[in-house]
């Protein structure tokens, strides 16, 4: 049977939309317009925000040293007279005594807890977590005077066989002295967060990389000396050296148990003429000094671990970028 022919509506001639014109081909660019952009004036990005917290601070810097400079009560003068007396000097000396030999022996038995921490086996890293636990948890004023009252607990130490006679006997009160109670006390105080910062600083090399050392068949310790240590030291550096500055501020805790330190050496003085505050900005400008010449080692310790790992220098400090932008002025004058 013949089918009838489909039939389509009809399309109004006013909704017929009629086939888009060919684009017409742009124009390529001449060299008289590459010119007259390179004419044009390179206008650098305003940020008033910027500015306007820069005057602030210069203004607040400002009134600060003003008020440093015109206040009589500083008594600069007294300040600058005590500044490098043989007390101080003294008080000076045992401080950074106390920070050295504090530093090394606590950094000392901190490696050795952080090595039982990760190589040791259920023993020795039980011990090494409790060790850790316990003298980071007791406040540093208590611990030291903990030790300082240590004879009455132990009247007298012994060297002998266990459970047995004993050879060698001392009181306790001559063994020790404050100068003692203090390297102790803040040894085993600083071997805590040192253990926790060693073991970071390991914790913190690849470990596809000691497998490969492994398979090339190299030792422990020479795995540990040429390639953890280097590695690690670019994450134990910048944490160890907060941690020596904060221990260089915190030996002036020593003065509770009369050592004489440069917190009570100044102590002594202001006692005697009753002027508290030149004697404590003398203290203040020395552990300013020490604290500043300990921050310029560290960011060239930083920049000599940091060779070939790819992460850069450390960022410069606040006078080597203020030569680097006088250093920019000076060109840009110089190009106009």
């Amino acid at each position: 049977m013949a089918t009838s022919p489909e039939v389509r509506p009809a399309v109004p001639v006013h909704d017929r939309v009629p086939p888009a014109a060919p684009a017409a081909p742009t124009a390529a660019p001449t060299a008289g317009s590459a010119d007259a952009a390179a004419d044009l004036p390179i206008v650098r990005r305003r940020h008033p925000g910027q500015w306007l917290s820069t005057a602030l601070a210069l203004l607040a810097l400002a009134m600060v040293v003003n008020s440093l400079v015109r206040n009589p009560r500083f008594q600069w003068g007294v300040v600058g007279d005590y500044l490098t007396t043989g007390a101080v000097l003294h008080g000076l000396t045992l401080t950074l005594w106390l920070t050295a030999a504090t530093m090394l022996l606590g950094f000392a038995l901190g490696t050795l807890l952080a090595a039982a921490r990760i190589w040791g086996n259920l023993l020795l890293r039980t011990l090494s977590w409790a060790y850790v636990w316990l003298f980071r948890s007791i406040p540093p004023l208590v611990q030291l005077l903990l030790w300082f009252n240590i004879g009455a607990l132990y009247p007298t130490l012994g060297l002998g066989i266990p459970f047995g006679p004993e050879f060698l006997t001392v009181r306790t009160v001559n063994l020790f002295g404050p100068v003692l109670t203090s390297v102790i006390g803040l040894t085993l105080l600083e071997a805590g967060f040192a253990a926790e910062v060693v073991r970071g600083g390991i914790l913190s090399v690849d470990q596809g990389q000691l497998e490969a050392a492994q398979s090339l068949g190299l030792g422990r310790l020479r795995v540990l000396r040429r390639i953890v240590l280097p590695q690690a030291m670019r994450s134990i550096v910048p944490t160890a050296a907060n941690s020596l500055v904060a221990l260089l501020k915190g030996t002036s805790i020593v003065s509770v148990l009369a050592v004489q330190d440069l917190l009570y050496s100044v102590q002594l003085i202001y006692n005697q003429t009753y002027q508290i505050i030149p004697l404590l900005l003398v203290a203040t400008l020395w552990y300013l000094l020490l604290t500043s010449l300990l921050s310029i080692g560290q960011y060239y310790l930083e920049r000599h671990f940091a060779r070939g790992s790819g992460r850069g220098t450390p960022t410069p400090g606040p006078l080597r970028q203020a030569r680097a932008g006088l250093a920019r002025l000076r060109e840009r004058v110089d190009a106009r």
